[in-house]
């Protein structure tokens, strides 16, 4: 389930690489390290490379949070993780049928897909302020 939700969520990483690629490339530093007779790979290495790791960092804690929605969702309606795994989502809808007399068998589950996926994306959030010069700070 994870490698089809990961092969399923590499595009968006490919085009965030892509278009930052294309934009990095024709940047002064660039060209300048360029004339001075810089290798292609010590441009990517030392030049492309760093500028492009901001935006893959907060794509993927953003794609982590989905990623655990769609896992936890899947598992919740039977399609997901089989029973005698572990999955929040196993969890939550073996949980459903005690609500009236262990609430806390499908509210704690519930609670704790709710603090990892509020956490990521507020990691996420956090780190593009961090990260991205074009913000002002």
């Amino acid at each position: 389930l994870v490698g089809v939700l990961a092969l399923s969520g590499w595009v968006l990483h490919a085009r965030t690489v892509r278009a930052s690629v294309l934009t990095i490339r024709h940047l002064e530093y660039v060209e300048a390290a360029r004339t001075l007779g810089a290798s292609g790979l010590r441009i990517i290495c030392r030049h492309i490379l760093p500028n492009t790791l901001a935006p893959i960092l907060v794509i993927g804690s953003s794609q982590f949070a989905t990623m655990v929605l769609l896992e936890s969702g899947l598992s919740f309606l039977g399609m997901g993780v089989q029973p005698p795994q572990p999955s929040w989502g196993v969890m939550l809808a073996e949980g459903r049928d005690y609500l009236s007399n262990a609430w806390w068998l499908a509210t704690v589950p519930g609670l704790a897909i709710s603090l990892v996926v509020l956490g990521a994306n507020l990691l996420g959030d956090g780190l593009r302020e961090l990260l991205d010069p074009r913000l002002g700070q």
